[in-house]
């Protein structure tokens, strides 16, 4: 059995809002035969402000080692639109099909201050996807 763990981190603060980034290989949902290769990443996005915010959008650039480049943009992640008092931390995990054993994701948020309701943009870290054995 192998145990879900998210070995490497990425960070990155913006305009008071901490994101920090965790990537697995999915060993079992994988079929490198076919070209397939799935990773999970977990977000951890943290409101060290003193105004509550909310996350709005997402915006990603997903490019594998065939230099093939998707992007991906929607409201909110993983169906929600979650708002952040100060100090809160929101936490999801989302996943990526690549067609290749290595990959880099790339993005932002746009959110919300909810009391100057002006709009900003929360960089995500570029963070890479590997699969483990592709290293040794």
């Amino acid at each position: 059995m192998i145990v879900a763990t998210y070995p490497k981190m990425n960070e990155e603060t913006t305009a008071g809002i901490r994101v920090r980034v965790e990537t697995q290989y999915q060993f079992k949902e994988s079929n490198p035969e076919a070209g397939a290769y799935v990773f999970a990443y977990r977000i951890r996005i943290q409101n060290q402000t003193d105004h509550p915010v909310q996350l709005l959008n997402r915006h990603w650039d997903i490019t594998d080692c065939g230099n093939d480049i998707r992007t991906v943009e929607g409201e909110g992640v993983v169906g929600k639109q979650p708002v952040l008092q100060p100090t809160d931390e929101f936490v999801y995990i989302s996943g990526c099909q690549l067609r290749s054993e290595m990959g880099q994701m790339v993005g932002h948020y746009e959110m919300i201050d909810l009391v100057t309701n002006q709009l900003f943009e929360v960089r995500v870290p570029a963070f890479t996807l590997e699969v483990p054995f592709k290293l040794n």
